[in-house]
């Protein structure tokens, strides 16, 4: 994860037109900069779901997701090994996407049996449903977050991080010493944690985004001392 990942070019088709009709906003789902676009999307809440709060607060939301996928890639703390916090050795986002199978990672978003990434039906359906609803009339709110998503990823793929990173900076949260950069989310319910050395964002450090639960690592002391656990270090469960 300490290597960047090699950008797609050929796969991606260039930057996404200034203008683009909103059946054009997202590449085809077989492409790097398609599939990661609906991972984001299929994670933050659209206007009238639960957890929308506005605009604003979730393509911040689509930000943080990306930076987390970064995170787990490019900044594995010290003391942690690159399987335990992304449960795979791969330097590859997609690998990082659809580790643990079809109920791993991030939940719905998995390699099918010829080892291409594939997703659930129920992902499939809402977003097709979200770019109905972003077809209708003029550009609105839906067709603004489905572009943004896209264009995050294809600007990822070419070497360009979201910014800013909330969570970069953090080194405590009471009573423990932390990383910085959050390494996991879940869906903001009380019940719902991933378990581990993960440390849960507080909303003072705008932890929850789009209604989810962002969480960074806690700091170890002895890297030496500390071994790697089976647990699975992130679950999203679906809205």
């Amino acid at each position: 994860m300490m290597n960047r990942i090699v950008a797609l070019a050929c796969l991606i088709g260039g930057a996404l037109p200034l203008q683009a009709a909103p059946e054009e906003t997202l590449l085809p789902s077989h492409t790097p900069a398609g599939y990661i676009a609906r991972l984001l999307i299929n994670e933050i809440p659209f206007p009238g779901e639960r957890g929308y709060v506005s605009e604003e607060d979730s393509k911040a939301t689509l930000r943080a997701l990306l930076l987390v996928l970064d995170a787990r890639l490019n900044s594995i703390p010290p003391g942690y090994t690159r399987e335990e916090v992304a449960d795979t050795l791969s330097t590859n986002i997609l690998d990082v996407i659809t580790a643990g199978g079809t109920r791993g990672q991030m939940d719905g978003f998995y390699r099918d049996a010829s080892g291409r990434p594939a997703m659930a039906p129920r992902v499939t359906a809402r977003i097709a449903r979200l770019q109905r609803i972003a077809n209708q009339g003029e550009p609105d709110r839906f067709a603004r977050l489905l572009a943004y998503a896209q264009s995050l990823a294809v600007a990822y793929l070419s070497g360009e991080k979201p910014k800013p990173d909330l969570f970069a900076s953090i080194s405590h949260i009471p009573p423990k010493p932390v990383t910085g950069r959050a390494f996991a989310w879940m869906t903001d319910q009380e019940y719902y944690h991933p378990g581990g050395n993960f440390i849960r964002i507080p909303n003072r450090l705008r932890g929850r985004l789009g209604g989810n639960r962002f969480y960074t690592l806690e700091k170890r002391k002895s890297p030496a001392a500390q071994p790697v656990t089976p647990d699975t270090p992130l679950v999203t469960i679906p809205k």
